[in-house]
């Protein structure tokens, strides 16, 4: 079980900065933290972690929330060690990952994934990469791919059918904050 964090730079954090769109395990595992630690904070949801950590770096209360299976997620930690620092590291499950289709698609050849978890699509379909497993669900339902590796509340949300369902992945996620 998580334990409140004792550092003040921590429970001084209005807003926690994330990967969206809603629907996203980051988003999830930020209200994880937040009520772990008793936090009032706000989450605020962003196209990348990348564009999040522009704001992040700007805010004195502010933090970022990362996956540790965040493409690049060495890119949010060493080109920023003067200025940021990993203040918090915990374990989270994941939803449900699950490869989906739109009702009655039999066929697929373009299968949307975030980056991460594209090592669940088999060789034989093309990838469409995707900033999230949200968006994959997304482009998913509006028929710009045959299929998508996501989560189940995003397939759920966007009226996708179940093909294969992977379970619940145990997860890392990071808490970076400024360093003043």
């Amino acid at each position: 079980m998580d334990t409140p964090v004792k550092d003040p730079r921590l429970r001084a954090i209005e807003t926690v900065r994330t990967l969206g769109p809603a629907g996203t395990n980051c988003e999830a595992a930020a209200r994880h933290w937040i009520r772990a630690q008793s936090l009032n904070a706000n989450i605020s949801l962003h196209d990348t972690l990348e564009s999040a950590m522009d704001l992040v770096l700007q805010e004195e209360r502010s933090a970022l929330l990362g996956c540790v299976v965040y493409p690049d997620l060495h890119n949010l930690v060493f080109p920023y060690l003067s200025r940021m620092q990993l203040a918090d590291v915990f374990l989270y499950n994941t939803f449900n990952m699950i490869l989906a289709t739109r009702p009655r698609q039999t066929d697929y050849k373009l299968v949307a994934t975030h980056p991460a978890p594209q090592a669940l699509v088999k060789d034989d379909y093309q990838i469409v990469l995707a900033n999230s497993n949200s968006e994959a669900a997304r482009l998913c339902a509006t028929g710009q791919v045959d299929a998508c590796i996501t989560t189940l509340p995003a397939a759920k949300a966007q009226g996708l059918d179940l093909v294969r369902d992977f379970g619940e992945v145990p997860m890392g996620f990071t808490i970076h904050v400024r360093q003043d």
